[in-house]
């Protein structure tokens, strides 16, 4: 039966990914924060994400176990190029979908709200918001009308 429903948690359970929304979190840092160097420090990557320097050693050799950094104790962290690959998918996502938040002036906790999207959202509905996002880009003059009902509507 395909219009079953289920739980949150469970409809999460069903679309296992390879990584943890933490883990992809970590990832997508990584990738911002060696993209120029092409390499972090554990200390600096614990403070992008706000986190102690023991988390970060924990998460990373989870990682590095999958293959996804190299790492070696009190070393750089480096992507290999599957982490990279995921890493740039990860930012592409999350500026996306803020993009998508800006598009319709949703300014307060944009970024906790991206955060909260980022790791629920199914491939098919990112697509979806690429193609309004396209959409309004080329037809700035429905993005116009748009905002003009949101402001009727939000003054009724």
């Amino acid at each position: 039966m395909e219009d079953e429903f289920f739980t949150f948690r469970e409809y999460m359970k069903k679309n296992k990914s390879l990584l943890s929304p933490s883990a992809e979190d970590y990832m997508e840092m990584i990738y911002r924060l060696s993209n120029k160097t092409g390499f972090i420090r554990v200390n600096d990557l614990a403070a992008a994400l706000n986190v102690q320097p023991s988390s970060v050693t924990k998460m990373i050799q989870k990682l590095a176990n999958l293959n996804l950094i190299k790492y070696e104790k009190y070393g750089v962290i480096i992507l290999r190029s599957r982490g990279v690959k995921i890493g740039k998918y990860l930012l592409k996502r999350h500026d996306l979908i803020e993009e998508f938040l800006k598009l319709l002036n949703i300014s307060d906790d944009i970024l906790e709200e991206t955060e909260k999207i980022e790791h629920t959202i199914s491939t098919n509905v990112l697509y979806g918001m690429i193609d309004l996002i396209n959409f309004f880009n080329k037809y700035p003059e429905l993005m116009e009308k748009f905002n003009r009902y949101r402001d009727v509507k939000n003054k009724s």
